[in-house]
């Protein structure tokens, strides 16, 4: 393996466009499956079957070292379209060379929770917002990876889509 993935350079996250106005950390969603538990006749014990291109609740976080008007407009009870955009560093080995790989992430996102955080002289706020998120892409160097549409029946990966089939039986 020539090229190998180190960190994270930096990242921004966008509203709209907009570029944050703050210092954010960001957790992005798990891709937790919807599972049913099989068991019966035929089958020598009992196994969690995955539905598939169905996720449980994905959560989105972020977390500001102190209030900000991004925080708090956040917290408007609608859906909110968010793009984060960073820089991967990866060594290319083959050339002893280091370079920015670009990592992108949009979702739609409605609050879940606004945390304008405690108060503590010298101290960050800790303050964080907590969205719940029904549409998620995500492209590496480029290339769209990931797209799940739950308000869509769309889950594409690695240009998969792996509800197509049940789209085209549902009549859409």
């Amino acid at each position: 393996m020539n090229q190998i993935p180190e960190k994270l350079i930096n990242f921004r996250v966008y509203e709209n466009g907009v570029n944050f106005a703050g210092i954010v950390d960001a957790e992005l969603p798990e891709l937790e499956s919807m599972t049913e538990t099989v068991k019966g006749a035929g089958i020598a014990g009992e196994y969690d079957s995955p539905v598939i291109g169905h996720y449980q609740s994905m959560t989105l976080s972020l977390s500001w070292r102190t209030p900000t008007p991004r925080l708090l407009s956040l917290a408007a009870p609608k859906v909110h379209q968010l793009d984060l955009r960073g820089a991967i560093q990866v060594n290319d080995a083959a050339n002893g060379q280091y370079k920015a790989v670009p990592l992108r992430v949009t979702v739609n996102c409605t609050p879940k929770s606004t945390k304008p955080g405690k108060l503590e002289v010298g101290s960050p706020t800790e303050s964080s917002n907590e969205f719940e998120v029904t549409y998620m892409k995500i492209w590496y160097d480029g290339k769209e990876y990931i797209e799940i549409d739950k308000l869509n029946f769309i889950c594409k990966i690695d240009g998969v889509d792996y509800l197509a089939a049940v789209r085209l039986a549902l009549g859409g």
